[in-house]
């Protein structure tokens, strides 16, 4: 096998074809997950401006974005997963986005706590301790890629508002 073949256990790879579906567009992050490496780090840096513009705005508009956005993220990675022919493909990045908006609800504003929520998560969603290995690997569909960024954003969210709470 040559290094323009890809293995048969990876994923396909995917190009600015795909781009010219707008659901498979925000499922690739608006071609983040096109990246070579690390395509969820890329896709939740996508996620940076518009933490950024949301937390300009009322808890309500945050809260009820972030909702929509990991609500019809599920349809969203449904639509694509079945439109690439992979199941969770690493460059459907939806998933980070909504994971890594969770992990900033009523965060405090600021670069220090914009980059641990960013750690924090990134840690989470790569790793995947207990329980969001489990449901990673026992939950199936749109749902299923949406869920364990959606527990890793959670458990990321409830490690900076503990430490807001007791140690600021």
């Amino acid at each position: 096998m040559n290094e323009s073949t890809p293995s048969p256990h990876s994923p396909p790879r995917l190009g600015f074809v795909e781009l010219k579906d707008p659901v498979v567009c925000l499922a690739l992050g608006l071609g983040s997950g096109l990246s070579p490496r690390a395509p969820g780090t890329a896709g939740t840096l996508v996620a940076v401006p518009l933490v950024l513009a949301l937390q300009q705005a009322s808890l309500m508009v945050y809260g009820l974005t972030t909702l929509f956005v990991s609500l019809i993220g599920i349809w969203i990675c449904h639509y694509a997963s079945r439109k690439l022919g992979v199941h969770d493909h690493p460059g459907i990045v939806i998933d980070e986005v909504a994971g890594f908006l969770i992990t900033m609800i009523a965060v405090p504003h600021g670069w220090q706590w914009l980059l641990a929520g960013f750690i924090l998560f990134r840690f989470f969603d790569a790793l995947k301790p207990w329980p969001i290995s489990w449901l990673d690997k026992r939950v199936a569909g749109g749902f299923g890629i949406m869920i364990d960024d959606v527990a890793a954003g959670l458990v990321s969210l409830a490690l900076l508002q503990a430490y807001n709470h007791w140690f600021i």
